[in-house]
C-alpha cells in the first residue's frame, strides 16, 4: 500500500481537472498534499504535439508517491511528459488517474494511465472542468461540443 510507505502529493493537471481533483480528493482517506501543474498541448481543438509545462505548487516530490489527476487523455503527449517530470523530479513512485480516456486518439501507445473514469468517443468534449477557447468549463456536466461551433473559427 503506497499510502503506509511514501507521503503523497495528488498532482492536479490544470485547468481541465480542477473539478474533477476537488470531487477526488474528498474521498482519499489517506493524508496528502495537493500540487498543481499547468500543462498545454492545444490550441483549440488540435494538440501542437509541444508540451509546455509550468508547476503551479511548492511541494518537493522527491522520494514521495505521485499521483497525476487529469481530464483527458487523448494523444497521450502531455501525460507522457507529465510522468517523465515526475520521476526526474525525484517520485518513489507515479499513479495516473484521468476522468476521460479517448483511445481512438492515442499516439502514445504505451502511456501510463491506472486508473480511468469513463471511455470517451473522439468527439470534442466540454463541461465539468473541460474547454474550449477557455468556455463551458463550468458546465455541471460532460457535453459534445457541436462542430459548428468550432469548424468556422481556425483550431
Amino acid at each position: 500500500d503506497v499510502a503506509k510507505e511514501r507521503e503523497i502529493v495528488v498532482v492536479g493537471v490544470l485547468k481541465g481537472c480542477f473539478q474533477f481533483l476537488a470531487d477526488l480528493v474528498r474521498h482519499f482517506a489517506v493524508a496528502h498534499t495537493i500540487d498543481l501543474v499547468k500543462a498545454t498541448s492545444y490550441h483549440g481543438t488540435t494538440s501542437t504535439g509541444r508540451v509546455t509545462m509550468e508547476t503551479v505548487g511548492t511541494s518537493d516530490w522527491n522520494d514521495k508517491h505521485v499521483v497525476l489527476v487529469e481530464d483527458i487523455v487523448d494523444t497521450g503527449n502531455t501525460l507522457q511528459s507529465l510522468v517523465a517530470d515526475a520521476r526526474a523530479k525525484g517520485a518513489a513512485g507515479v499513479t495516473v488517474c484521468v476522468l476521460l480516456s479517448k483511445r481512438a486518439r492515442r499516439e502514445v501507445a504505451d502511456v501510463q494511465v491506472d486508473y480511468v473514469g469513463f471511455e470517451c468517443p473522439d468527439e470534442f468534449v466540454v463541461g465539468y472542468g473541460l474547454d474550449y477557447k477557455e468556455r463551458y468549463r463550468a458546465l455541471p456536466f460532460i457535453g459534445v461540443l457541436r462542430p459548428a461551433a468550432y469548424s468556422s473559427s481556425s483550431s
